[in-house]
């Protein structure tokens, strides 16, 4: 294969050091091994998590409350409902004001399995902050929040 003159090796190169995107996508990717493997003996992913954390609230919310705060789209939030849903750990009820609407709520099972993966959540957590002892973790946050 030829390479192109307007697209040689320097470019690839010049992607490879200087893209946010890149590194953002590779270090989410490396965050989320680290907390799957940490939460794989309370039976959940990191993703599974963060979907049960959103659903901890006094009032069971609607899909479109917790799709933004996930980043997901309605659509795939749905479906990463699904396993929750047969396990018992999340069901949805009809919302008392409008029918045609459904809300999201953590069952007993779900509380539980929240509950005891909190620790290791923060165990993993307080260890990745240590892994980086010269970015102020809060700071990153931030951020990574303005990003989003």
């Amino acid at each position: 294969m030829t390479m192109r003159e307007d697209l040689p090796l320097s470019v690839t190169i010049e992607v490879r050091d200087h893209c946010l995107c890149l590194h953002l996508q590779r270090a989410a990717r490396a965050l989320a091994r680290r907390f799957d493997d940490a939460l794989r003996p309370h039976g959940i992913t990191s993703g599974q998590f963060s979907l049960l954390m959103s659903l901890n609230r006094p009032a069971p919310p609607r899909i479109s409350d917790i799709a933004p705060l996930l980043g997901m789209d309605r659509t795939t939030l749905t479906a990463n409902l699904k396993p929750l849903e047969r396990r018992g750990l999340v069901e949805a009820v009809p919302d008392s004001k409008d029918k045609r609407s459904r809300r999201l709520r953590l069952t007993e099972a779900g509380q539980d399995a929240l509950a005891a993966a909190v620790p290791t959540w923060r165990e993993t957590h307080e260890a990745i902050d240590r892994l980086l002892p010269e970015t102020d973790p809060a700071r990153l946050r931030a951020d990574l929040l303005a990003l989003s």
